[in-house]
Formats: C-alpha cells, sequence, structure tokens
C-alpha cells in the first residue's frame, strides 16, 4: 500500500502547481450542464451501518486501485524530501508532530490577543439608549445581525487599551439569547436581569483605520460555555487541532467579560471563549506555506434555508452570499457581492465532480484539489474529539476555501468550526448515538466526500494512521492523561473567576450537557467513563 504524503506546514506550496482542470472530464453518465446530483447518490447505500463503502466494501473497482505505480499525480517519493518549492524546508521526517502556534503565522496581533499566557479582560462600555437599541431589535428579530456602538476596553496584564466606538453584536443560532430581561423590557438600571449570550465585536465597524484595532486584529468572538459546565470542550478542541499541526483551525483561549451601561458599575459576565474569527483576515495569516493566496473564495457551511451542507446538490436555492440579514444559508458565500456567481459556479464545479466522477478518475482528481492527508488528519480530529454536528453525519458546521478564483484550477481546504457540542456531549442525530464508541470509519451518512475517501485503502490507512498517532500516550494529545491534565490545568487557572453577576454557571462541574444522551461521560474523572479513554480505546479497536 502506498502511502501519499501531502503534508507540511511549511511545504503545501506543492500544491499550487497542478495543471488546470479540464471542465468534468471524467464523469461518468453524468449530465453535468443539466443534472443536479441527487441527494442519495447512488453510490451511497440507504443502510446507515456500511456507508463507508457504498460501492463494493470487497473490491472497490479495479481502475480505482491506489497502488497504481502509473498515477502521474502519485510522486514514487512518498515523503518528497526534495520539495522543489521549498527545498530548504523538506518535509519532516515520518511520525513528527509539528504543532501550529501564534508564532506560525508570525502576526503579532494573534501572538498578543490569543496568547494564554495571561487571560484578558474585556469590557463593553453602551449608552443605555444604544443598548436599548440592542434588545428591542432582539425582540423585532432575534436572528438579527445588526452591529451596535460601543467603546471597549481591553486590559491584558499591565497593557490597557481603549478603543472608542466599534460595533458590538449578539451572535449564535439555536443559542442566541437576549442579554437582559424579557421581551419588551427596556435596561433596568436598578434590578437588571443579566443573561450569558454570546458576542460578536468588530472594532473597525464604524472606522476603517488601524487605531480601531487591537494590534491589528479588528474582530473577536465572545463566546459563553452554553451546555458545557466543565468549561473546557470547545478550547479543547480548537487545542487539539493546533497541537496536531492543522493550521486550518481557529486560535481561541480564555478571556473575561464585564459590560457596562452609561456610568453604572460594570456587570460582570465572567469567563468566555474569546475565537478568532474566520474570514478573510484569518485567510490572509495563514497564507506562506499555507493556502498560498489569499485572495480566493470562502464559503461558511451548514444545515441551513436549504437543507444539509452535503455537499450533494447544487440546487440554486442553497447558495447565497452574505447579505447581514440573519438568514443562515446552506453555502453562504463570505466575499463580495459581485464575486458571487463565479464563486457559486466553482462551489458547484466541485460537487458536480465530486458526486459525477467514477472510482479512478475521482482518486485521481481529489489527489489534484486537496491535501488530503491534511483533509483526513483534520477530520480523524474531528472523529477524535466526538464532534457529532459535523458534515459527515449532520451535513453541519465546516467552512470551505478555495484558493484561487479560477473555475477549473483550485485547491480546496476543509475548515473545522463550532466544537461546543463535543467530548462526551452525544445525541441521537443521523447513524450517531454515541460519540465515544461511535465506529470511526462510520461517523455519518452525509458527508460524500469522506465516504468516497474511504473506499480507497491507502485514505483508509491515513485516516486510521492519524486517529492512531492523537491516541497514542507518546504523542500527549488526545490520550487520558494527557488530556485530563490540561482540563485541569485551564480550570484551575479559571476557577478564581466562574462566579458571575448573571447568576449562570456559576460553577465548575464534571459532566456533558443535560439534553445529552450519554450524561455518564466525564473529562477529569480517570474512571471507566472518562470519555478520553473509551474514545481512544474505540480508536485501538479500529479494523
Amino acid at each position: 500500500m502506498k502511502k501519499l504524503l501531502f503534508i507540511s506546514l511549511i511545504a503545501l506550496a506543492f500544491f499550487i502547481g497542478c495543471d488546470p482542470i479540464d471542465k468534468y472530464p471524467d464523469i461518468d453518465g453524468v449530465d453535468t450542464e443539466n443534472t443536479t446530483p441527487d441527494k442519495e447518490d447512488p453510490e451511497n447505500p440507504e443502510d446507515p451501518e456500511t456507508p463507508e463503502d457504498p460501492s463494493d466494501p470487497n473490491d472497490p473497482t479495479e481502475p480505482s486501485d491506489p497502488n497504481d505505480p502509473d498515477n502521474p499525480d502519485d510522486p514514487e517519493n512518498p515523503d518528497n524530501p526534495d520539495n522543489p518549492d521549498d527545498p530548504t524546508n523538506p518535509d519532516p521526517a515520518p511520525g513528527v508532530i509539528i504543532p501550529f502556534t501564534t508564532a506560525s503565522t508570525n502576526d503579532a496581533g494573534v501572538m498578543y490577543v490569543w496568547d494564554d499566557s495571561v487571560i484578558p479582560e474585556i469590557t463593553i462600555h453602551m449608552t443605555s439608549s444604544e443598548w436599548n437599541k440592542l434588545l428591542k431589535r432582539y425582540d423585532e428579530f432575534q436572528h438579527n445581525v445588526d452591529y451596535f456602538h460601543a467603546d471597549f476596553t481591553y486590559k491584558k496584564g499591565n497593557d490597557v487599551t481603549f478603543i472608542e466606538d466599534g460595533g458590538v453584536r449578539l451572535r449564535g443560532n439555536t443559542s442566541r439569547r437576549r442579554p437582559e430581561g424579557n421581551g419588551g423590557q427596556n435596561h433596568d438600571s436598578v434590578n437588571p436581569d443579566w443573561h450569558h449570550c454570546h458576542f460578536g465585536i468588530n472594532f473597525r465597524k464604524f472606522h476603517k483605520d488601524d487605531e480601531h484595532t487591537i494590534n491589528g486584529i479588528r474582530k473577536v468572538n465572545l463566546k459563553w460555555f452554553k451546555d458545557d459546565p466543565c468549561y473546557v470542550r470547545e478550547l479543547y478542541c480548537y487545542d487539539l487541532f493546533r497541537r496536531y499541526g492543522i493550521w486550518t483551525s481557529a486560535f481561541s483561549s480564555y478571556c473575561r467579560v464585564w459590560l457596562q451601561i452609561d456610568d453604572e458599575t460594570p456587570a460582570y459576565y465572567g469567563v468566555y471563549n474569546m475565537i478568532e474569527p474566520i474570514d478573510d483576515k484569518f485567510v490572509g495569516r495563514r497564507v506562506n506555506g499555507m493556502f498560498e493566496n489569499k485572495n480566493g473564495y470562502l464559503w461558511k457551511c451548514v444545515y441551513g434555508e436549504g437543507g444539509m451542507a452535503d455537499l450533494r446538490s447544487t440546487d440554486d436555492h442553497k447558495f447565497n452570499w452574505d447579505q447581514d440579514n440573519g438568514v443562515n444559508y446552506t453555502y453562504e458565500f463570505k466575499g463580495d457581492e459581485e464575486d458571487f456567481e463565479a464563486a457559486k459556479e466553482q462551489l458547484k464545479d466541485f460537487i458536480l465532480k465530486l458526486n459525477g466522477k467514477s472510482d479512478e478518475s475521482f482518486y485521481k482528481w481529489i489527489n489534484e484539489v486537496c491535501d488530503v492527508n491534511l483533509l483526513l488528519k483534520t477530520y480523524a480530529t474531528n472523529v477524535a474529539v466526538g464532534m457529532w454536528d459535523d458534515f459527515w453525519n449532520n451535513g453541519n458546521n465546516y467552512y470551505l476555501y478555495f484558493n484561487s478564483t479560477d473555475l477549473y484550477d483550485y485547491q480546496v481546504f476543509f475548515l473545522p468550526y463550532d466544537y461546543d457540542n463535543t467530548l462526551g456531549t452525544s445525541s441521537h442525530c443521523g447513524v450517531q448515538s454515541d460519540s465515544g464508541r461511535q465506529d470511526p470509519y462510520n461517523w455519518g451518512d452525509s458527508g460524500i466526500l469522506l465516504e468516497r475517501l474511504m473506499k480507497f485503502d491507502d485514505f483508509r490507512a491515513m485516516y486510521k494512521n492519524a486517529l492512531m498517532e492523537l491516541a497514542d500516550p507518546a504523542n500527549g494529545l488526545l490520550d487520558m492523561d494527557a488530556s485530563v491534565a490540561r482540563v485541569k490545568e485551564w480550570q484551575n487557572k479559571i476557577s478564581p473567576y466562574i462566579s458571575n453577576d448573571t447568576g449562570e454557571d456559576m460553577s465548575i462541574y464534571d459532566k456533558p450537557a443535560n439534553w445529552g444522551n450519554h450524561g455518564e461521560y466525564r473529562l477529569m474523572d480517570k474512571g471507566s467513563n472518562n470519555f478520553f479513554k473509551v474514545k481512544t480505546e474505540t480508536i485501538r479497536n479500529m479494523k
């Protein structure tokens, strides 16, 4: 079995040199001009127990043999130590894991804002008039994305930054809340009824200058620990991605949040997760040796107005550009309106080829348009943390970045997103019933990309190898002892600051969300129900 190796944090420029792909060159039996792939792909059986090899689990067709030495896209030297694009930085030796840190971006703002050695403190200052506008707008349309005027104090140790007249808005889908009182109420200066909620901050919303940034950082997302009494789940996941070298993951860290209305005593909202937004700046920080081109097309993909983001259908109603209207489109383009049609045709091209190509041509094509090893390492990490509300199982919660505006010549990258319902917070969804014990080869029946990749022996081997690396105690990643130690370290850091003026989430508890179907899972207790223990055992038992 030949191992294909397309990874290196430093040598990803390798991919930019691929030849353009002709329009739909090898799609068997598909009218690509007029046909929308059916949601139930004929290669994907309805049996949810065996979606990993829908065509023939025992014989994945001769022409798709990944061991074919004649495959022009398969380098004869799998380790590719002589990368012509970066001869001074060869690929690391097999088994070497290079973490992705804030320093990897070479971005002063990222290194400052998401440095977790000191917990930053953010105070949102608003007039009662502007705050009441925010409350009223929530009552009119809960999912509005309107920004309201606010000043901000950002304190990190002895450093204090004050930003005047930036923007703040409410965030969240099912988790969006009114931050004070009930419907129809204005601010109560005497007996305020505060509630945890998610905030989005754009320091440059109303003034497009460098003075309205924190060391160049223009936006941060502030997320409360909804349904996570451990206060660690999403933080742990993003941290694990980066520990494993997945540079497509966002940065996150703790912060403490206050809200001050007029000259009143600031209300303490408690400990929040401060997350790097995925936008054009996110892409720009990951150019050299990574995306290579920052001027491509970015898509947010969710279970939205058009249904699942399962990459099966090209129906127009699934696509739209981000109109800031509070509607979650299935595929939402995060660029300028004038680029939407070109970006849509490019994504449709990817979807049509993904669904229409024969096994043989798919194998060659996917190696051209994706860093398959990076993709499978990313998804192995996704499965390792028990992320069930995802692309593979639920057609939800990911971004795609195309690093070229060319309709047919591009590289596409999978960006992980939204990891609060993980680490033992399980739900009956799709084929899932237990995110700790679910077969990693059979994670879902909605993700056509992973289903097709799992049909090939070498891709399955890449995926399994990534899971084994994550579970290996020697690497200190997912294994129980290392994970428990990290969780306890984080909790010790924030425990003095948990009590807050909302009266909500006032203690740290070792349990998953109360609505989950596996309330027995624990993160700190090293007994038989420790999620890390159960998950690593599941991985080691893979066939």
